[in-house]
């Protein structure tokens, strides 16, 4: 099983459709006895919450988010948890908006220097 998230900021490696998250978009996880949460903001994301469980190396979650246009869309995901040759972590994603039409795939990787969060 890949390490814990617990205090791990991750980002996404590519921009998604506007009003959603981005590479700006930070990712700040907790993890406690399989289950898991995270706070996220940036880009066209004013805030943003997850919350689900972790089964070895997948994680269910439902998300729900503001946008910087005062809307609000939710969704439900599913990730892979893997480690990267350089000792981070990737999670390899699945997800459905719950709130309106769409899906897809991202990919979000634990940020080399956790400090650079200047763009929240």
């Amino acid at each position: 099983m890949a390490r814990s998230l617990d205090g791990l900021v991750l980002s996404p490696v590519a921009d998604q459709a506007p009003g959603q998250v981005g590479t700006r978009t930070r990712f700040t996880y907790h993890e406690e006895n399989g289950r898991i949460w995270a706070e996220y903001a940036g880009g066209d994301v004013a805030r943003g919450h997850l919350v689900g469980t972790r089964v070895d190396d997948i994680l269910d979650f439902r998300y729900v988010q503001l946008k910087q246009d005062g809307t609000t869309s939710s969704g439900h995901c599913v990730s892979t948890v893997v480690d990267l040759a350089d000792g981070r972590v990737r999670l390899d994603e699945r997800w459905e908006w719950e709130s309106q039409d769409g899906s897809g795939t991202s990919t979000v990787e634990e940020l080399p220097f956790p400090d650079d969060v200047s763009d929240v």
